[in-house]
């Protein structure tokens, strides 16, 4: 990807599944790249030594291991600092750190809710802020990519909170990426569909479960992490300098609606 070769990208819980493959792909395009985590030590040295790796490096050079919880603003600052300090600048950052709970709706725990908020939408405003903080200051250009999913548009029983979250991020890409658009930074988002992470073992090892939900997939398949890093590596390369505020939807065709594959009603 055009642009790319020695920018620094910061990418929040890149200890495993889809942030993990995010790091690897950008180191394989040459950026610096901090990878953040927040209690996977043993999946972010996994992750490092892929990049490094990637790029021909044994020692670590061009990669930096960050522990930080994103719902902690005192670490998101930490993480920020640590960055600029080793690499000087931030250029790229990926809002990928998440998590979700699954509960009816009516027997969620306001800690709970409060919890995935904290990491999934808050958190990923605080990392956003700093950075275009960083790039005014600077007065240099910027990317921000955030990682949703197709549940920003999809209703997801017993995921409420998850799903508000999610939401959530499509008007805040939408908003930043409105804001400062004559500022040089550039704010996007991809939504992947059903991936086939560690995350997800509970169906992707099910062949029976996998079945039901591939199903529901017009192209009859989850997506791969990899998949999903290539539409990052597009969307913050030069490559893609025209487009912000958009949230690309890598699914496989979930979001045309399967069911509706053949004619049922009037």
């Amino acid at each position: 990807m055009q642009g790319l070769n020695g920018k620094t990208a910061l990418v929040t819980g890149a200890s495993s599944g889809i942030g993990q493959a995010i790091a690897i792909r950008l180191a394989q395009e040459g950026c610096n790249v901090a990878i953040n985590y927040r209690k996977d030590l043993e999946g972010a040295q996994k992750t490092q030594a892929a990049a490094q790796t990637a790029i021909g490096q044994v020692e670590p050079g061009a990669t930096l291991l960050l522990q930080g919880d994103v719902a902690k603003e005192a670490d998101i600052l930490r993480l920020f600092a640590t960055t600029v300090e080793r690499f000087g600048c931030i250029d790229i950052l990926i809002n990928n750190a998440g998590i979700q709970s699954e509960k009816p709706s009516h027997e969620i725990a306001t800690d709970d809710f409060d919890r995935v908020l904290a990491v999934n939408l808050r958190g990923s405003y605080l990392c956003a802020r700093e950075a275009i903080k960083h790039w005014l200051g600077q007065n240099r250009p910027g990317v921000i990519i955030n990682i949703s999913s197709v549940h920003e548009v999809i209703p997801r029983p017993l995921y409420l909170s998850y799903s508000i979250s999610k939401g959530g991020l499509e008007n805040l890409t939408k908003t930043l990426a409105l804001e400062y658009a004559d500022r040089g930074i550039r704010v996007n988002a991809i939504a992947p569909g059903a991936t086939a992470t560690a995350i997800n073992a509970d169906w992707t090892d099910d062949p029976q479960k996998r079945a039901v939900v591939e199903s529901h997939i017009p192209m009859k398949r989850a997506g791969t992490s990899d998949e999903m890093a290539a539409g990052v590596a597009f969307l913050v390369s030069d490559e893609a300098a025209y487009i912000t505020g958009q949230t690309l939807f890598i699914d496989g065709g979930l979001t045309l609606y399967a069911d509706f594959r053949e004619p049922w009603s009037a």
